[in-house]
């Protein structure tokens, strides 16, 4: 059994035969760190299953500031879903951080397919419902735990995130400065 379909039949039971639809619509890529996958004010087409690597979905502010959102790990969706529902130019940019191994999949034949196929769709909201949470989960981090036990978590979720991501994209994401993240790190190494 291929390790996809295993991995899509967690979030709901579906068939060989629509497993086989979504391969139809999907494309294997391997890309580079620093490759581009949605760019701010692009349009967006395409939902991505990352398989090994790490994406970082962002916002470039007018002076040129970036803000990370979001780190995305394997085994894991993600999306500009916005653009992709409203058909409307993304608001973040999504950038390979590693050499990343990914699966890309056409949003609008997949909602197609959606439409035929009661399993495909019940699976599409399960998706989206474990996005969601992750969603709240990273919003609930950002509001209720300090600069060092927001990285803690990352660290907990990611054990080799300093070696794999620059520390200026650590600290934006975790909405401190490289300065403080390196007070941080340097209080936690003496413990």
């Amino acid at each position: 059994m291929h390790r996809n379909f295993e991995y899509l039949s967690k979030f709901v039971n579906i068939s060989e035969e629509t497993f086989h639809e979504i391969v139809k619509i999907t494309q294997y890529k391997k890309v580079d760190s620093g490759t581009h996958l949605v760019r701010l004010g692009e349009i967006p087409t395409k939902i991505y299953m990352l398989v090994s690597g790490v994406v970082r979905c962002y916002l470039t502010t007018e002076s040129g500031k970036e803000f990370n959102k979001t780190f995305y790990f394997p085994v894991g969706f993600f999306a500009s879903l916005t653009g992709l529902v409203t058909n409307k130019p993304s608001m973040f940019a999504f950038e390979a951080m590693t050499e990343c191994k990914l699966y890309e999949v056409d949003y609008k034949s997949f909602m197609e397919i959606c439409k035929k196929n009661q399993k495909l769709n019940t699976l599409h909201s399960k998706v989206l419902e474990f996005a969601y949470m992750s969603y709240e989960k990273r919003l609930v981090e950002l509001m209720s735990l300090n600069a060092t036990q927001r990285y803690l978590a990352l660290k907990e979720e990611l054990p080799e995130v300093d070696s794999i991501i620059p520390q200026y994209h650590i600290a934006s994401y975790l909405g401190i400065t490289a300065v403080q993240l390196s007070r941080i790190r340097k209080k936690i190494d003496s413990n």
